[in-house]
């Protein structure tokens, strides 16, 4: 009988980082390669294990014990440092008291975080040179591909983007809009801009002249020197992320 075949029988793995996740021994990774036909042949569970670790096997990947268990150590330490970075709020500690857009924002970063809630931001301002720019901004998308940090610690002015939902340069007439994994622009709609959230499908009206930006949302101004123009669109998704 030779083992290297499995008398036809092989299982393979897709890669080393799913071996890590998926078998929480180095003997479970061993166990799984053995069949049932190995253990007929070799009578010896120990002596089928150490065949599988020298490689003697049709297909799979040979991975050493050591090799195995700096993976599992690497792969547990950067599980821990997400789980970190994701419970630590970029508000954190933050005296926002005395600025008025940071501190509702910090207010809403944990909801924004665990997908309670998705706001959208409207913001109007002066760029860096000058030049009037507003824009509507996911907020919740923004939080999960920037560090915030460096805006609640007053080191940067949070300013919309090409890239947000909406962007427009009043100097230059630039204009763009850009879909979000959370919402859908619907700017051909006959009711002015909106957008429409993938989670529930609920749509958000953001005409100011709009008696409800629609259902579960809930719309704030808020006032501040820095900025001409800032109001907030909370949505309630109702469920975690």
């Amino acid at each position: 009988y030779n083992m290297a075949t499995g008398g036809g029988e092989t299982r393979a793995h897709g890669g080393s980082d799913s071996i890590i996740t998926e078998f929480a021994t180095y003997e479970d990774f061993l166990d799984s390669q053995i069949t049932p036909r190995d253990l007929y042949y070799l009578e010896d569970e120990e002596l089928a294990r150490q065949l599988v670790e020298l490689g003697y096997r049709g297909s799979g990947e040979v991975l050493k014990r050591e090799e195995f268990e700096q993976r599992k150590q690497a792969a547990s330490a950067s599980k821990v440092a997400r789980h970190d970075q994701e419970s630590e709020l970029c508000s954190s500690g933050k005296d926002l008291s005395e600025f008025q857009v940071l501190g509702a924002l910090g207010e809403r970063e944990e909801a924004n975080r665990n997908g309670k809630m998705m706001s959208i931001l409207f913001i109007r301002c002066k760029n860096g040179k000058g030049q009037e720019i507003s824009g509507y901004v996911d907020y919740a998308h923004r939080l999960k591909t920037e560090a915030f940090s460096i805006y609640f610690s007053g080191k940067k002015k949070l300013l919309p983007q090409h890239n947000d939902l909406s962007f427009y340069n009043w100097d230059t007439n630039f204009c763009s809009s850009s879909s979000t994994p959370n919402y859908q622009v619907l700017a051909d709609s006959k009711g002015g801009l909106l957008f429409k959230c993938k989670r529930d499908r609920k749509v958000i009206d953001v005409d100011p002249k709009a008696t409800s930006p629609g259902d579960n949302t809930s719309r704030v101004s808020i006032f501040s020197p820095r900025y001409t123009q800032v109001i907030i669109y909370d949505h309630i998704t109702r469920r975690k992320a």
